[in-house]
């Protein structure tokens, strides 16, 4: 039996769903509803996201216990293919939140939350309505106020006027891979108003979550200064896949519009030939010179913005230390870092038996060199000695992955 009769849908958001062996199984990204031509729509499931980014359909019967903590299904057993929404079916966030509706007394409101209220065991329907008054004065936030849903008048007609302000209080606190996947199942203008929505930063990170035709889609849409400054914030290495996707007078244009600081490296990747650790690579590891202590290393590889991968290891080289850097000397593992006095050199505690990868290299012989020597990153070294780079494990993944890998491919499901 559910431990609640009424819950706000925004709150479900990001909930952990357990089986009743208290193994988590996923987490709440939506719930489905089927409209009604005269009651309110009923909640027919939830849209769960399970490993490996795949949304899959749980039927609301399942559900057992539902509460501001957690939701647990009645059985382990769960419909492993991909949720497809059908014709006579919303998603309460998706669809709803955002939606202006008229109120009783006519004035105009946005909905910021729904909530799903149980009217038989096993049986859910949608009921209050949340929404916020849409003031007409300047930097003046509307009221908040509770109706039915029978009271509002909007709320299911395609036409309705949607915004973007209460969905993305709901997604904010997902991971950017997570906030990809919920772009590409909403509607395409609702993804293209969500997208646009985002600052430049959160915008950069989700667009290398995305499949190539969406980073394209989704950049298409914006005009070119917001488009060169997204850019901007992207990793150079994925800043480059994408423009290599554009056609090349629209590619010349993005590349001038953005900072020459921050178009060099971009335009340096691109003139590497596909799948090889110059187009692989990034241009921005981890690199000190070799009078840095460690404890100059350690303070390094604990900024936020690293990913796992270049957060591994300091690349140690002469100045200067952008790249290509001055002669390429070696690398410190973090391990390596923790076991050393704080006050050595870098230059101490180099590690150099591991030869560093030419431009050049081909993906297959990089993917069989960093699997021999169990690398997340290595280093990628020019002619003259000098670093330009490093590929990464995620870096070869992504190559390795099928081209479609984060495509959502939908097909038909069960209800029950």
């Amino acid at each position: 039996m559910a431990t609640v009769t009424r819950v706000f849908v925004a709150r479900l958001a990001g909930l952990a769903v357990f089986d009743p062996n208290g193994d988590q199984v996923g987490r709440v990204r939506d719930v489905v509803v089927r409209v009604r031509s005269t009651n309110p729509p009923q909640v027919v499931g939830i849209v769960a996201e399970m490993p490996l980014r795949r949304q899959v359909f749980l039927p609301i019967g399942r559900v057992i216990s539902l509460d501001a903590d957690s939701v647990v299904l009645s059985s382990g057993q769960i419909n492993l293919r991909r949720f497809a929404k059908s014709s006579t079916e919303l998603l309460v966030l998706a669809d709803l939140l955002d939606r202006r509706v008229t109120t009783p007394n006519g004035t105009l409101a946005m909905v910021v939350d729904i909530a799903m209220e149980s009217y038989r065991v096993g049986e859910w329907e949608l009921g209050r309505v949340a929404v916020r008054d849409v003031s007409s004065r300047l930097g003046r936030r509307g009221q908040l106020h509770q109706f039915e849903w029978e009271e509002l008048t909007g709320l299911i007609e395609p036409s309705a006027i949607q915004g973007t302000a209460s969905l993305l209080t709901v997604l904010e606190k997902l991971r950017p891979a997570d906030l990809a996947s919920a772009l590409q199942d909403l509607p395409d203008q609702r993804r293209h108003a969500v997208a646009a929505a985002l600052d430049d930063e959160r915008l950069a990170d989700v667009l290398e979550e995305l499949p190539e035709h969406d980073q394209v889609d989704i950049l298409a849409r914006l005009d070119r200064e917001r488009a060169a400054d997204v850019l901007e914030e992207m990793d150079a290495d994925d800043a480059a896949d994408l423009l290599a996707e554009l056609p090349p007078v629209e590619r010349q244009l993005l590349l001038d519009l953005m900072e020459p600081a921050e178009s060099a490296p971009v335009r340096a990747l691109m003139h590497y030939r596909p799948n090889t650790a110059g187009a692989l690579m990034t241009s921005e590891p981890v690199i000190l010179t070799p009078d840095a202590t460690v404890a100059d290393g350690l303070a390094r590889i604990r900024e936020k913005h690293l990913s796992p991968a270049l957060a591994s290891q300091v690349f140690v080289c002469r100045a200067p230390i952008d790249t290509p850097t001055g002669r390429y000397l070696g690398t410190v593992h973090f391990q390596r870092l923790l076991r050393e006095p704080p006050g050595d050199l870098l230059g101490g505690v180099l590690e150099r038996d591991i030869a560093p990868l030419p431009p050049d290299l081909p993906l297959a012989e990089i993917t069989r060199r960093m699997a021999t020597y169990n690398l997340v990153a290595i280093a990628v070294v020019d002619s003259a000695d000098r670093l330009v780079g490093a590929v990464t494990v995620d870096d070869v993944l992504d190559h390795l992955l099928p081209r479609d890998w984060r495509e959502r491919h939908e097909t038909k499901r069960a209800t029950s």
